[in-house]
């Protein structure tokens, strides 16, 4: 027997659903709810197998449908069948969105179910996008970017490398996990309201992640996909921890994975004694399951002393890991040369390399201006060095590197 509790708001549709769920054998409605806050008491105790809710009902939000969730009861909503409606449905995180006036595939709604997150506004594109693996490219590289505190330019690094890699025809997914609140989407033109992260998480406790991969992405060039991050910093505890990991390890199968991440390594000793995972989970997370580690710091003397405590503390977490150190916004005004940053970060750890891009604001405000990446806003001094770190980080096939040295050799002479 399913039992059913219905908040309808005062909708007209209210007396076709319970005549639909009353001809249904198997299926009862327990309880007419005067609001959302009813139906929570209802599921609290046990008694809801499943919710009918008006899309419009006040206070059906991500909250209220997380708590429906963890007491098992599938939540099916009722709304316009547009894509407003849908992309509603979406950020809200119900099961299925059912039209007015398709009202009689309620009842198979309410017994099947769907996977969280179905309603994501995916463009057609998608699907394509993600049907490009084939033989010849069986699997990608985790790529994390991380860096201390102070904003050293994480996410414009994650982002043109991202669009450096794709821009080689190379399948590549950019997974925003910072969970001080990601902006990836912001710099990469996303103008999207549902998170990919969130949708993910939701997908990954349903066991549906793997099948619905294109759900949780957005298409943002050719070869090239964005799994948007937090809307708000105070969201990153509806994130359950293991969901960064099966993320990177799903999109990984597709191609190569490039993470934006927070900036702490510090593990919340609290943990221990609630259920929820703590804050950098999603950082530490990410660098857990790293290929390769871009550490972005700036050469400035904070910048620096930054870069040689995180250099440690990550050493210390990840020992094994290439780290490649990458030093922002070099300028001639800071008063060292490039040899001697070289020389102090390599005291602190062993390095693959390091980079330096240089301090371009020109091309980095126009590519933000723009919402794309610094590769991608044109030619400039700061898109050739992340080209050079993205090329150092998955190397290009031989042909190509030997016309670049002929290339350098011919203009050195």
């Amino acid at each position: 027997m399913v039992g059913v509790v219905v908040v309808a708001a005062g909708a007209a549709w209210e007396s076709s659903v319970l005549g639909l769920i009353g001809a249904r054998s198997g299926m009862v409605v327990l309880k007419r709810c005067v609001d959302v806050d009813e139906a929570l008491a209802a599921s609290s105790a046990g008694q809801a197998d499943a919710a009918v809710v008006a899309l419009d009902a006040p206070r059906l939000d991500p909250t209220a449908v997380d708590v429906l969730h963890r007491h098992q009861v599938r939540v099916v909503a009722v709304g316009p069948d547009d894509e407003a409606a849908r992309t509603h449905a979406a950020r809200v995180g119900v099961d299925v969105l059912v039209g007015h006036d398709d009202l009689e595939r309620l009842p198979d709604a309410l017994e099947a179910g769907v996977g969280h997150g179905a309603f994501d506004a995916v463009p057609a594109d998608v699907d394509d996008v993600l049907g490009e693996r084939g033989p010849a490219e069986p699997g990608g590289r985790v790529i994390v970017v991380w860096g201390p505190a102070g904003a050293p330019g994480r996410t414009t690094v994650a982002g043109s490398v991202g669009a450096a890699l794709a821009r080689r025809g190379l399948r590549t997914t950019i997974v925003d996990a910072d969970p001080y609140g990601g902006s990836m989407a912001q710099h990469l033109g996303v103008l999207d309201e549902v998170s990919g992260l969130l949708s993910a998480a939701r997908s990954a406790a349903d066991g549906t992640l793997e099948d619905g991969l294109a759900s949780v992405q957005r298409v943002v060039a050719d070869h090239l996909t964005v799994v948007t991050g937090l809307p708000r910093a105070d969201r990153w505890a509806e994130v359950r921890a293991g969901v960064v990991e099966e993320v990177l390890d799903v999109a990984r199968g597709h191609g190569h994975v490039v993470v934006d991440t927070g900036f702490s390594l510090e593990e919340d000793p609290s943990t221990d004694l609630i259920a929820r995972p703590g804050r950098n989970q999603l950082t530490i997370g990410a660098v857990d399951v790293a290929d390769e580690v871009l550490v972005v710091g700036t050469p400035d003397p904070v910048g620096l002393s930054r870069l040689a405590r995180g250099l440690v503390d990550l050493r210390e977490r990840r020992s094994g890991t290439p780290m490649r150190v990458v030093v922002n916004r070099m300028r001639p005004t800071v008063g060292w040369r490039e040899r001697d940053i070289v020389g102090m970060v390599e005291g602190f750890a062993r390095l693959a390399g390091v980079h330096f891009l240089p301090d371009d604001v020109e091309a980095a405000d126009r590519a933000l201006s723009a919402g794309t990446s610094v590769i991608d806003s044109g030619e400039s001094g700061l898109a050739r060095a992340l080209t050079a770190v993205a090329d150092a980080v998955v190397p290009p096939p031989a042909p190509r590197r030997r016309r670049e040295r002929r290339r350098l050799l011919a203009r050195r002479r």
